[in-house]
């Protein structure tokens, strides 16, 4: 399950689907591993985006932030890192 909570900034219904799309491998391997919650917090702090992603699934749990100009970058940046963190933990439970 994803949750978004978009705080001070402003997502049209297109910009929460790009996310949501960008988070879908990590997802899909989150849901293989089994109790897979991913939450997404996103918050403006002057003229910088702030996300934060709090990811628990069966192997444990685990948080990630990233401060970028732009909220795109910042969760391309943080989709990528999750999925190779969830790789890892995947990778952990089969040994």
């Amino acid at each position: 399950m994803i949750q978004l909570d978009s705080g001070n900034v402003l997502l049209k219904p297109t910009h929460r689907k790009q996310v949501m799309t960008s988070l879908r491998r990590a997802a899909r391997i989150g849901e293989r591993m089994g109790n897979f919650v991913l939450q997404i917090t996103m918050k403006r702090i002057g003229k910088a985006y702030e996300v934060i992603l709090s990811v628990r699934d069966a192997a444990g749990d685990f948080r990630v932030r990233m401060k970028r100009h732009d909220w795109r970058d910042a969760v391309r940046d943080l989709a990528r890192m999750v999925c190779v963190k969830l790789h890892d933990q995947k990778l952990g439970m089969a040994f």
